[in-house]
C-alpha cells in the first residue's frame, strides 16, 4: 500500500503520527499546500513519510502526484470544498481513495429548511458506477463522525437489534480551552458548514428532508464523566450515508454546540461572515470565511491548553435481539491529555485521524474490500472494532433510560 494523504494539518499530522506506530504500508507521501507543514510532519517520523507539494484545488495535481509516487491509495484529510478535485485525481490515477468528509451540499432554493437540494456526498455518489466499472473503491466519510459511528451502525444492526426506530448520532465534549474566550477545538470552516446549513433527517416514509439550524434541542448525558450536554440538529453525512446500508426508520445527527458557540455562529450568519463568496477589501479579494478563520486560534496548536474529553457516539433505540425494546448507546471518549501525553495531538483532531487509519489497514490486509462509492457501514464492523481496540482506543457501550 502507498499512500497520498493531502493535507497536513490537525488531522493529517495527528493521522501520520498514528500510521508511523504501524506496518501495513509501505510509502505514505504527506502533501499540503504548504510544503513546510509536510516536511514538518514527514521529518518527525521514519523514512516511509516523504514530504510534497500539491494543490488540493487540482485534479491534475493530485493525479500527476499519484503517478509520481505510484499511489494506490489517495487519504483526503482537507475540508471538504476540496473532495471532488482530490476524489477525481485519484480515480484519474486509478488510485482508491478515502475521505472524512464528502462532496459540499447547497440549499434548496425556494425551500431550503424542508426540502434538500444538492445533498452532502451527491457529487460523489454520482459516479458510483464509474468507480464500480473501474474496480476502484471510494471509502467516503471514513473519519469519526462520519465513520466510525456508521460502524457502529452497521455492529447495532448485526449484533444488538432486531428492528432499529432510530439511528441518533450525538457528539458533546467537556472541552475547555486555557486562555481563550473562544476557540472552536476543529476546523471552523467546516463547523460553519455544517451547523448553518440546514441540518438534513431521513425518514422512511418520507426520505431526507431539511429543517432549521439548531433545531429539535435535547439534553444528553454522555458517558465518562462528560455529563449533560444540549444537542441540536446539524447538517452531518451519517444522515446520508446509514439508511443507505442499515434498515432503520429515522436517521438523525446532533451536536452537543453549547449556548454560546450557536450565538457566535448566528451572529457569523447574520453579518455575512459565514459566507464563501469572495469580497474585494483594499484591492484585495478574500473570502469572510477564511477570514474568521485567519482570526482565530489554529485548532491543532491548542492541545497544551485544552482539558476534558470528547465524545462521538451513537444513540440506537428499537427492538433487541430478545424480542424487548432496547436503547444504546455506542461510543468512543478520548482525553485531551491522554492524547497530548501519548502522541502529541489534541483529542479532537486524534479521534478523527485514528479511523481512517484503522479502515486503511482492514484495507491493506484484505479484511475490508469493494468497489464502488462506499460508506463504512457497507463493511463488517467488528474487524473496525477490534482493531480500533488494539491500537490503544477502546470504544464503549451502555443502555440509555
Amino acid at each position: 500500500m502507498r499512500i497520498l494523504l493531502v493535507g497536513a494539518g490537525g488531522v493529517g499530522a495527528a493521522f501520520t503520527a498514528i500510521a508511523a506506530r504501524r506496518d501495513f504500508f509501505e510509502v505514505c507521501v504527506v502533501a499540503d499546500y504548504d510544503l513546510s507543514r509536510s516536511e514538518k510532519a514527514a521529518a518527525a517520523l521514519d523514512d516511509r513519510f516523504v514530504a510534497a507539494a500539491v494543490d488540493a484545488s487540482s485534479q491534475e495535481s493530485v493525479e500527476a502526484l499519484c503517478r509520481q509516487h505510484q499511489i494506490t491509495h489517495v487519504m483526503n484529510a482537507v475540508d471538504p470544498r476540496f473532495v471532488v478535485p482530490i476524489f477525481n485525481g485519484a480515480f484519474a490515477a486509478g488510485a482508491d481513495y478515502l475521505d472524512m468528509a464528502m462532496s459540499l451540499s447547497y440549499p434548496h432554493p425556494e425551500r431550503p429548511y424542508e426540502e434538500c437540494g444538492v445533498k452532502l456526498g451527491d457529487a460523489q455518489f454520482e459516479q458510483d458506477g464509474a468507480w464500480q466499472a473501474a474496480g476502484r473503491l471510494a471509502l467516503v466519510g471514513m473519519g469519526v463522525e462520519p465513520g466510525l459511528s456508521d460502524v457502529f451502525a452497521r455492529y447495532a444492526a448485526d449484533e444488538l437489534f432486531s428492528e432499529i426506530e432510530e439511528l441518533g448520532t450525538r457528539d458533546g465534549s467537556n472541552l475547555t480551552v486555557e486562555g481563550y474566550e473562544f476557540a472552536p477545538s476543529f476546523s471552523i470552516w467546516t463547523t460553519i458548514e455544517e451547523c448553518l446549513n440546514p441540518p438534513v433527517i431521513w425518514e422512511k416514509d418520507r426520505g431526507w428532508f431539511t429543517t432549521e439550524p439548531f433545531s429539535e434541542p435535547e439534553v444528553f448525558n454522555f458517558p465518562e464523566g462528560i455529563g449533560p450536554v444540549e444537542c441540536v440538529n446539524v447538517e452531518h453525512e451519517e444522515v446520508l450515508l446509514m439508511p443507505r446500508w442499515v434498515d432503520c426508520k429515522r436517521a438523525t445527527f446532533k451536536y452537543g454546540l453549547g449556548d454560546e458557540f450557536i450565538e457566535v455562529l448566528k451572529v457569523l450568519h447574520k453579518l455575512g461572515l459565514d459566507k464563501t463568496d469572495k469580497v474585494k477589501v483594499g484591492g484585495l479579494e478574500v473570502s469572510p470565511r477564511d477570514v474568521v478563520a485567519a482570526c482565530l486560534p489554529n485548532p491543532a496548536e491548542l492541545g497544551p491548553k485544552m482539558k476534558g474529553k470528547t465524545c462521538a457516539g451513537l444513540w440506537v433505540t428499537g427492538t433487541g435481539k430478545d424480542g424487548n425494546p432496547r436503547s444504546t448507546y455506542l461510543y468512543h471518549v478520548v482525553d485531551n491529555q491522554w492524547c497530548m501525553d501519548e502522541y502529541g495531538h489534541q483529542c479532537v483532531v486524534w479521534q478523527t485521524a485514528i479511523n481512517p487509519v484503522v479502515a486503511l489497514e482492514l484495507l491493506a490486509n484484505g479484511t475490508w474490500s469493494g468497489a464502488g462509492i462506499m460508506g463504512p457501514e457497507a463493511f463488517a464492523p467488528k474487524p473496525f472494532l477490534d482493531l480500533l481496540v488494539d491500537y490503544g482506543s477502546p470504544w464503549g457501550i451502555q443502555e440509555v433510560e
